[in-house]
């Protein structure tokens, strides 16, 4: 992230593909701010170019014209999957543009395809992947030959290499969290808000992120941090949460925008600012040189959501050289676990962490009514 993909890919098309359109498939946020149309101008690129959503890909199969896909979005077998088939076998040529690639080979299969190393997805099931017989749905077990799934990575992949002036500085910020209304959920499945028992692990997991994100003492450490910092990006998973942290504009009287998916406000101007961010709505796709605080409300379930988030504000035209980052993170066994998985640069798998038992050492002796 920060490394000036952008202006790369436009001077890569602008030599390779000279007298053809550009065409650039990217995020709502990046179509929107005219980044893309910026950086066009600083090179006094005279070649068409047409910026638009991965929302709209299905609008440009068959055109003739040099593709730049960025932000990756090529995973998996949906509809955006299809089209980017559809355009890399008919168009002038294309390139795509991600800071995080891969986090297993199977993300990899679309790209793969596109460039003739597989003539489906089938195919590589077959020859480089061994699925689990004990899970009701395809879960992999290991991957077969990865010495020629290695091969054809490299054969494909463009490091763009940046000596950064900048260093990252992570801050544990320790919060607190109701350890019987965690125990009632989680080992009890029984729903405090209900009075019900809990119908699914879907919904024991939302109220133990509920329970755990909607404590007093992370609002109380938002203040704080906030006191100390005068423009801030926060970053937060629920509305739930949201709504609490609206509640900091009047009560510190600093000005407040959103980047949801509700709404698409720009980043505030002047000395002091707070910006709320969705994690899915905007962990990529934008960057701040106006600051080098971001919070994190909460944790999110995904490696590559935290990473990007991270990407926001370090960027290699930011006149700061210490970026902080102020993760809350209470105790909870929910916390601990999603933790553990970003930690080890993993995604959180929600629905094993939900057939675990409560640990020992911390239940508490039931009591025979």
């Amino acid at each position: 992230m920060g490394t000036g993909k952008s202006i790369a890919a436009l001077e890569y098309a602008r030599t390779r593909h000279p007298h053809s359109e550009i065409i650039v498939i990217t995020t709502a946020k990046k179509r929107d701010s005219g980044e893309w149309y910026a950086d066009a101008m600083k090179m006094s690129l005279r070649q068409t170019l047409v910026v638009d959503s991965w929302n709209n890909i299905q609008n440009y199969v068959g055109r003739d014209a040099f593709f730049i896909f960025d932000e990756q979005r090529i995973v998996g077998n949906g509809s955006w999957v299809d089209h980017f088939y559809s355009i890399a076998n008919t168009c002038d040529g294309w390139i795509l543009l991600t800071a995080t690639p891969a986090d297993v080979w199977m993300d990899l299969v679309p790209i793969f395809i596109a460039n003739g190393f597989f003539r489906n997805r089938t195919q590589f099931n077959n020859e480089h992947v061994v699925f689990s017989r004990f899970t009701k749905y395809p879960k992999v077990d290991r991957y077969l030959d990865t010495w020629v799934l290695e091969k054809y990575r490299d054969e494909i992949y463009v490091e763009m290499y940046l000596e950064r002036h900048t260093t990252r500085v992570e801050h544990m910020v320790d919060v607190e969290f109701d350890l019987a209304e965690q125990q009632l959920i989680y080992r009890d499945r029984w729903n405090p808000e209900e009075n019900l028992p809990i119908k699914d692990a879907g919904e024991m997991m939302r109220l133990l992120r509920k329970s755990s994100n909607s404590h007093p003492s992370r609002l109380e450490a938002v203040k704080k941090i906030c006191a100390d910092n005068p423009r801030v990006i926060i970053f937060y998973n629920h509305n739930h949460e949201l709504e609490a942290l609206r509640t900091l504009m009047p009560e510190l009287d600093i000005p407040m925008a959103e980047w949801n998916g509700h709404y698409h406000q720009p980043i505030p101007f002047g000395d002091r600012w707070i910006y709320l961010v969705q994690y899915q709505a905007g962990a990529e796709g934008w960057n701040c040189i106006t600051t080098d605080t971001v919070i994190f409300y909460s944790l999110p379930y995904s490696y590559r959501n935290f990473h990007q988030a991270k990407g926001r504000i370090d960027r290699m035209n930011t006149p700061y050289e210490i970026m902080n980052y102020y993760i809350l993170k209470s105790r909870s066994i929910i916390d601990q676990a999603i933790w553990k998985s970003l930690h080890r640069k993993k995604n959180f798998q929600a629905s094993a962490f939900a057939k675990k038992a409560w640990p020992r050492e911390e239940a508490p002796k039931r009591r025979l009514n």
